[in-house]
């Protein structure tokens, strides 16, 4: 069986990540499950959440991720990883060698503080706070998306273009070997 397609999008808070994961839902041919870290976070009970025990359902959702691929099963994650590089590596072990499509999402500071005004959900100043320890430091993705100064329509065109060709899925097999030759 075929592995599923996996579109990995990260990027800080208000930048856009569920918006366009919903989009894409909807211009994509075929389906694609959305799993959100919001949710897997939200399915600790809140009087745990001090305890890290929520990191327990982020390594919960990087194996469903795993096995919705294994099953042949297409899916959109929306995700930071915010001076995460414990969960990054996590993640890039979990799934090197799967069909990843590794999405830098992104905008303006001052775009981003404008949208967690207006969202009224989000603790104003998490997305300056998460820009200077968004993970991977060193930048390496499949592709990067700006929605401030594209559409999310483009943005998921853009996206839709690479998922054509497998080659252009690398960013987590080239996390994957560096971190094998520096644990070496």
């Amino acid at each position: 069986m075929q592995r599923g397609k996996i579109i990995y999008l990260n990027g800080v808070s208000s930048s856009g990540k569920t918006t366009l994961a919903k989009a894409l839902q909807g211009r994509l041919d075929e389906p694609y499950y959305w799993f959100s870290v919001d949710t897997f976070v939200n399915m600790t009970p809140e009087k745990f959440i001090d305890n890290d025990l929520w990191l327990n359902a982020i390594s919960g959702m990087y194996r469903s991720i795993k096995t919705f691929s294994d099953m042949g099963l297409n899916v959109i994650v929306d995700d930071v990883f915010d001076d995460s590089q414990e969960l990054l590596d996590e993640v890039v072990e979990i799934l090197h060698g799967h069909p990843v499509l590794f999405v830098h999402v992104t905008c303006p500071l001052d775009e981003l503080v404008r949208r967690e005004k207006e969202r009224g959900d989000r603790e104003i100043g998490l997305s300056e706070n998460q820009l200077p320890q968004l993970c991977p430091l060193c930048q390496t993705y499949d592709i990067t998306v700006d929605t401030h100064n594209n559409t999310i329509e483009e943005c998921a065109d853009r996206i839709i273009e690479m998922l054509v060709n497998d080659e252009n899925s690398t960013a987590f097999n080239k996390l994957y070997k560096n971190r094998t030759q520096e644990e070496a």
